[in-house]
């Protein structure tokens, strides 16, 4: 069964910044699609970034990020399979949702950010941002 565990959430200043981390465990597969994606309430998930994980392959380590944080967050995975960041910087009140790590098998692809395409998720970590 695979577990994805989220940390680094919390609450921060307009204009401050905040690293999440997320690790995949019982994983069978050396590579897939992670990805964020942020909820608040009443409204649908949406995709914040992604990154393919693959190590090898030409596509591997490209990434996606939705049009509300280009320029302010960046994905990156680490020396760890399947260990992911989302650097924020920058933040903004309206970017207080939970977080949320996600992932699936293959690239992630033009549609990264259909979270019915995932498989798996974490629990959430709340990240909440003061004006």
């Amino acid at each position: 069964q695979v577990h994805l565990a989220e940390s680094g959430g919390g609450s921060v200043q307009a204009g401050g910044s905040l690293k999440l981390s997320c690790a995949a465990s019982g994983y069978k597969y050396s590579s897939g699609c992670m990805a964020w994606f942020r909820q608040v309430p009443g409204k649908e998930r949406e995709g914040v970034a992604s990154i393919y994980t693959n190590i090898i392959l030409p596509n591997g380590g490209t990434t996606y990020y939705g049009d509300s944080v280009k320029g302010r967050f960046t994905i990156s995975q680490a020396d760890t399979k399947n260990t992911v960041y989302l650097q924020m910087n920058s933040l903004k009140p309206e970017d207080t949702a939970m977080y949320y790590c996600a992932i699936r098998t293959g690239a992630c692809g033009d549609a990264w950010y259909l979270s019915s395409r995932y498989n798996d998720w974490g629990q959430g970590t709340q990240v909440t941002v003061s004006s």
